[in-house]
């Protein structure tokens, strides 16, 4: 088994791609460095775990925890200076191939009118990637005698060092806004690019096998339809390398507030996005103040759903938004599309 991988490893025309999770709208860091800090709210603390393709395979287990906060620019607080932390963790395969990385980011938001509604900000990130595998897990065929296999025969093979590790730099732009009547529509645009570096791939420390680059364009909106209702829609569009990927979709939202701080504030969402030529994606999320609980499940639709009889993966995340001061937060001078 581990001879194939290896020999995948050597070839130049396979390349690296990165992880990606369907809740995409709540992973700033990863999507576009420019996004972290665009949220209400001086702060914002999540983590998530999914699992995928557990019923064809050994599944892909991916968790990660993410960090944003912000802060104002001056005595007059129209500017914004955010900062983000996003570490994560991808296991697959009976190889136990992971990644392990650790990705700050800093980007800075810029008041382009007076009344602080319209926002332009440039973002960047530079990260750690580590990736390794799992050599006492491999079997080859000199270890099978008479269609047994005995782990104490040699291989014979002459693995290669089982972990890489490389440096990484990424880089985005978003603009931000209010519209409507009483501003009850935000939204933001943005793109950007990754792996500006190409960090290197290969465990046979073969040049040109890198992790190509990746490049981002970034779209969504949040309406108030009424009192107690609301619309959210996200899209991303990713490229990198040969393979392209389109993700769209919304959640609807019912919210009762009982206090008049977001203390007392419960809310339900529902909704579907679309993994394009993928999955469709079932998703909902509970807000109860500062807390929010979100799932999600992968139904495949892609030409792999004969084997995996339509089911994907499901994902988990949970996040704490907040500020820092109740009645001094920056988030009170500032209107910002909220995820």
């Amino acid at each position: 088994m581990l001879c194939g991988l290896l020999m995948i490893s050597k070839s130049t025309a396979v390349q690296a791609q990165d992880i990606h999770f369907s809740q995409f709208y709540e992973t700033s860091i990863l999507r576009n460095p420019a996004l972290t800090g665009v949220f209400q709210g001086d702060y914002k603390v999540g983590a998530f775990y999914r699992s995928q393709w557990s019923s064809i395979a050994n599944p892909y287990q991916t968790a990660m925890v993410t960090a944003e906060m912000r802060f104002g620019v001056g005595k007059s607080v129209t500017d914004f200076l955010s900062f983000g932390l996003l570490s994560y963790y991808d296991r697959a395969g009976s190889l136990n191939m992971q990644t392990l990385a650790l990705y700050p980011s800093v980007n800075y938001s810029k008041a382009l009118n007076a009344e602080h509604h319209r926002y332009l900000s440039v973002g960047f990130t530079g990260g750690y990637l580590q990736r390794s595998y799992d050599p006492g897990a491999a079997t080859f065929n000199n270890q099978y005698q008479s269609g047994q296999y005995d782990p104490s025969n040699p291989s014979g093979e002459n693995l290669p060092n089982p972990k890489i590790s490389n440096y990484d730099l990424g880089a985005g732009i978003s603009y931000s806004s209010t519209t409507g009547n009483e501003e009850h529509i935000t939204y933001y645009v943005g793109a950007s690019g990754y792996h500006f570096t190409e960090p290197k791939q290969s465990f046979y420390n073969n040049n040109l096998i890198k992790l190509q680059m990746k490049w981002n364009g970034n779209a969504g909106m949040t309406m108030k339809m009424s009192e107690n209702s609301g619309l959210q829609l996200h899209a991303n569009y990713m490229v990198q390398g040969t393979y392209q990927e389109i993700m769209l979709g919304g959640l609807l939202s019912w919210n009762k507030r009982t206090s008049i701080n977001d203390e007392g504030r419960f809310a339900v969402y529902g909704g579907i996005f679309y993994r394009v030529n993928d999955a469709l994606i079932p998703t909902v999320k509970i807000e109860f103040g500062n807390y929010a609980i979100s799932g999600s499940y992968d139904v495949n639709v892609s030409s792999l759903s004969a084997a995996s009889s339509m089911r994907g993966g499901y994902e988990m995340s949970f996040f704490i938004t907040g500020l820092f001061h109740a009645y001094e937060g920056t988030s009170k001078q500032t209107i910002c599309p909220k995820f």
